[in-house]
């Protein structure tokens, strides 16, 4: 079979205008990168036809290292929609460097339901991710040279909590030294390295609502602390429309299209399990302005992405879906089901069976925001039909409508059915009143253990001598009104990277909590969770090539 950039080569590209006009952009608006990419401005987000579109959330349960497939089952429904003649526009997060060369290889879909063109929106794209990590950069810089600059009229910072970011993995950085050398170097102190999808620019383009919205809050953002105790901010160097100037192009969403030139808007892209996984709110309207019927997604299980998409992307942009979609794989089912990682691939209907338990839970809490469900089965091609059958029979019994998705080998021919279902399911019970896990009025704490309780199933929740020091922070500055975002493990319920299934009852751990004053987050770590990953031991840079001019080794 080809491989997934082997497919999207073989596929002609549309010009870009000709994939505006099909939505109803003006293409004399668009500011085009190359013949296939363009940047759409954000004065054409209509809010009266956001409020009219139906929006599909697209998330998993919880995901094993290769994924469930979440992007090829938004990309096909995306497919099977105008395959039945529905104006269907995607929504999705761009791809980080780091995963792409890590563990992934890429993340634009697979198969017959991708996004293109695939190479440039795995690698640099529009240069997105290169404007955050050097705003973010631009920062440090600037507040380095702030206390140099200032350190004779006795300025100095008690505490910094500004990190800088790449957007490659790299263990070594997560914690390092500045300022080493003569006196000319700065002023040495401690820091570190986040990966650019968890910074908190990141964050702040993803969430602001225009480019004033941008500029506010990143002249918010919290750096640190001054020697007498006072918070020491952004507006404070006077540097915020400098940051803005080097962000006024990103914030702008990117149209790219599917491998059926359906329009597809490609944006921001923060991780869940160590940010808020959703794409930017600027896009998810924008593409709510031009389609009857958007897809989007958010990052690994519901656990974690749905959640974030639930109780601080729709609370903050007032969205309210339609459906949620629930992609479930026997892969994964068999890992929840207590099946050896290495056998996942076998036949065993004991292991679909005991996975069951993972389904469920996800299924449950979703439905606790007010969320109709579907079901998608991701079929693989040695998927067995007793198995797919058997997660039918389970649906059928809960009272769960259940799809199967087959865009990856046919394209939208292979999700029509799914799509149908969708459309079926929209109009005949669709999501009621959105329900959040908590209130805004509620401390920091009550939201940390709503979330823990209610969707992790934690018995307790224990939070470490930091943690409380920097709650009394926020409660001291203002913040606590603001949603939590919990960073932990993608591959369990729990803290525990290895508690497969269901589990329930367990201590839930928050070992530090960040300040996002700019984005309006308080960021909640659990655990042992990183924010700049490493990479594995056979990283995907060793199969990425170019061969006679063509890249290779993407997926």
């Amino acid at each position: 079979m080809k491989t997934d950039i082997e497919i999207a080569r073989s596929i002609p590209l549309r010009p870009i205008e000709e994939i505006a006009s099909k939505a109803g952009i003006p293409a004399d608006r668009l500011s085009p990168y190359g013949k296939y990419i363009a940047k759409v401005p954000l004065d054409l987000i209509d809010q009266e036809k956001v409020s009219k579109s139906h929006l599909v959330l697209v998330t998993a349960i919880t995901p094993t290292k290769a994924g469930i497939g979440k992007t090829t089952v938004s990309v096909g429904l995306g497919l099977g929609l105008a395959k039945i003649g529905k104006k269907a526009v995607l929504a999705l997060r761009e791809p980080s460097l780091g995963p792409c060369f890590g563990m992934k290889g890429g993340a634009a879909g697979g198969g017959y339901a991708q996004v293109l063109p695939m190479d440039r929106i795995n690698l640099h794209f529009t240069g997105d991710f290169h404007a955050i990590t050097s705003a973010n950069n631009m920062i440090s810089a600037l507040l380095d040279n702030y206390i140099y600059t200032h350190r004779a009229e006795g300025f100095g910072l008690r505490q910094i909590l500004w990190k800088r970011t790449m957007d490659v993995n790299d263990r070594s950085l997560r914690q390092i030294v500045t300022g080493l050398g003569p006196y000319t170097n700065g002023v040495p102190q401690q820091s570190g390295f986040d990966i650019t999808p968890a910074s908190e620019i990141m964050a702040i383009l993803c969430l602001a609502t225009s480019l004033e919205d941008l500029r506010r809050r990143i002249d918010n953002i919290l750096l640190g602390y001054t020697l007498d105790g006072k918070p020491f901010k952004v507006s404070d160097m006077g540097v915020g429309g400098a940051i803005t100037a080097l962000l006024k192009d990103a914030i702008e969403p990117n149209l790219v299209q599917t491998t059926e030139a359906t329009p597809a808007f490609i944006h921001g892209g923060p991780f869940a399990n160590i940010a808020h996984g959703c794409n930017s709110i600027v896009a998810t309207k924008m593409a709510l302005s031009f389609g009857d019927y958007v897809i989007t997604e958010a990052g690994f299980g519901a656990d974690l992405g749905a959640e974030k998409f639930f109780d601080i992307k729709c609370r903050k942009a007032g969205l309210h879906p339609s459906l949620t979609v629930l992609v479930a794989t026997l892969r994964g089912l068999k890992m929840h089901g207590d099946v050896p990682v290495e056998d996942i691939a076998k036949p065993s209907m004991e292991g679909v069976r005991k996975g069951f338990e993972n389904l469920d839970r996800h299924i449950e809490n979703i439905r606790s925001f007010g969320q109709s469900v579907l079901v998608c089965f991701n079929k693989y091609e040695d998927d067995s039909p007793e198995e797919i059958a058997l997660v039918r029979e389970h649906c059928d019994s809960l009272g769960v409508p259940f799809a199967l998705n087959d865009a990856f080998a046919k394209g939208g021919e292979g999700a029509a059915d799914f799509a149908r279902l969708v459309v079926d399911t929209i109009e005949k019970t669709p999501s009621g009143p959105l329900r959040f896990q908590y209130e805004d009025s509620m401390s920091v704490e009550q939201k940390i253990q709503a979330v823990a309780k209610n969707i992790y199933r934690a018995g307790s929740v224990t939070l470490s001598p930091q943690a409380r020091k920097m709650i009394a922070k926020i409660n001291d500055m203002g913040y606590s009104s603001f949603p939590v975002c919990i960073a932990k493990t993608q591959y369990s319920f729990s803290q525990n990277d290895k508690l497969y299934g269901a589990p329930s009852g367990f201590d839930f751990e928050i070992k530090d909590i960040v300040i996002n004053a700019g984005a309006e987050l308080i960021v909640a770590i659990a655990g042992d969770i990183i924010r700049m990953p490493g990479l594995p031991k056979s990283p995907q840079a060793l199969r990425i090539d170019v061969v006679d001019g063509e890249i290779t080794g993407l997926s």
